[in-house]
């Protein structure tokens, strides 16, 4: 078919769409009927529903097809935090924070300001920080079961930071990743922009479908894996030690990196080891302080293998050099004096309030969540469509995530994910009486 025929129907499907002539919710010909009705090679009629999907005008729902998307929502919904306008409820982005902590900042300052090595933080710091600054990690991260030497500690601009850098070190465009079918939208922004082929793992409310990873990895030459093992957003799972023994055995049978994602890891309470200490010769432990600590403080922290360190280093030095060092100078303080501890803690029994609110509210309805997590995941019937949801409720003056961002299927689930950090409870508890509402007419 000639570029500038299948550009035409592109074009016509646009053109109908944002002129209200196919109005959200419109279900679309199968691929297979737009091809015959066409005159199409059936890889073509794919061709032109996947421009579209890109250009967020339609979204393939499972087992029931391709729809015309809700236009009106904002693009980036669920990814791209400025659709938040002001006086929105905001249960889109997670940034849980607790009475008193610009207080604890206010005093990090003044103690910082007073300590004889302030002069020190205006200089270039070491690319994968000062050694004292990664014993302190290091420290920490054995409190959370990592048994890990400082020298492979890599201190870096926060979590999403740290994902950039093992994968841009560790693979090259055309790599195959696997990762769960559902998983965090800021690791499929990072590989689709270095070109990497994404093979979606089926999920269960209890973790990823590991022989349907076995299998895969049979099939196709999967390089790594990129999992969340504990606190999996947005599922909420947390994977026991028999389901954690498993992966890391197809990992080693099939030579695959493995790429843990720990950034909510801490609201889980006693959770089975890490995969990086079950296999720490593959296993690149990534994680954070935006979530227990403030999301504005950007520092975060890799753990390697010792023969992986130098590349990482080079790739810090080459996005950006090294990590604020005030920052990073007030991060370590706190890991130091028990603050970080204490502040995991008290979030903890906040986030378990959160959910214990969200149950009482939201009765009746299907929920997949941790009681200890920040996010519910909230499935819909076969009737409803997420994105009608979430525009009904942003007109409602509340924003939530539908499930597209999440999704790395060709076919998007009929959910909303609902984000419980960021509002006061009185605030929390009013949008989920509207959620609540809101889902209980479209379903």
């Amino acid at each position: 078919m000639p570029r500038s025929r299948y550009k035409s129907l592109v074009d016509a499907f646009a053109a109908d769409i944002r002129s209200g002539q196919l109005p959200p919710g419109t279900r679309l010909p199968t691929h297979r009927q737009l091809a015959t009705e066409h005159g199409l090679a059936l890889v073509t009629a794919s061709r032109v529903y996947a421009e579209l999907e890109s250009m967020g005008l339609i979204s393939g729902e499972t087992g029931r097809g391709t729809f015309v998307r809700e236009t009106s929502l904002p693009p980036g919904q669920g990814i791209s935090q400025s659709v938040v306008a002001a006086g929105m409820i905001d249960l889109n982005f997670n940034y849980p924070s607790l009475p008193g902590q610009a207080d604890l900042l206010r005093s990090a300052l003044r103690q910082l300001a007073l300590s004889g090595d302030l002069e020190s933080l205006l200089r270039y710091q070491p690319h994968a920080g000062r050694m004292h600054e990664r014993m302190s990690v290091a420290r920490h991260l054995q409190a959370r079961g990592l048994r890990v030497p400082a020298e492979q500690v890599l201190i870096v601009s926060g979590a999403q930071h740290g994902l950039a850098v093992v994968m841009m070190t560790l693979l090259k465009p055309g790599d195959v990743i696997a990762a769960d079918a559902l998983t965090y939208p800021g690791f499929k922004t990072l590989a689709e922009t270095l070109h990497l082929e994404i093979l979606p793992i089926p999920v269960t409310e209890r973790g990823p479908d590991l022989p349907a990873l076995e299998k895969l990895c049979r099939s196709r030459p999967v390089r790594a894996i990129y999992t969340m093992p504990t606190l999996q957003n947005p599922l909420g799972w947390v994977l026991d030690a028999e389901q954690r023994e498993r992966l890391v055995a197809i990992a080693r049978q099939h030579d695959l990196t493995i790429i843990e994602d720990a950034a909510y890891a801490f609201l889980a309470d006693n959770p089975p080891p890490p995969l990086a200490d079950m296999a720490p010769e593959r296993t690149v432990y990534v994680s954070g302080l935006s979530k227990n600590i403030a999301t504005g403080l950007r520092v975060g922290f890799i753990a390697a293998p010792a023969h992986w360190v130098a590349g990482f280093e080079r790739t810090i030095m080459a996005t950006t050099w090294n990590t604020p060092g005030v920052m990073t100078a007030i991060a370590t303080t706190w890991l130091d004096d028990g603050t970080v501890i204490r502040l995991e803690a008290q979030k903890r029994d906040d986030a378990q309030a959160r959910q214990a609110l969200a149950r009482e509210v939201l009765a009746g309805l299907r929920i997949i969540s941790h009681p200890t997590s920040y996010f519910i995941w909230l499935p819909l019937t076969d009737d409803a469509r997420a994105d009608q949801i979430a525009m009904a409720l942003m007109r409602e003056q509340v924003s939530v995530s539908p499930a597209e961002p999440f999704a790395i299927t060709p076919h998007v689930p009929r959910a909303i994910r609902l984000a419980l950090g960021s509002v006061d409870m009185d605030s929390l508890r009013q949008a989920l009486v509207k959620v609540k509402r809101v889902v209980g007419y479209y379903q």
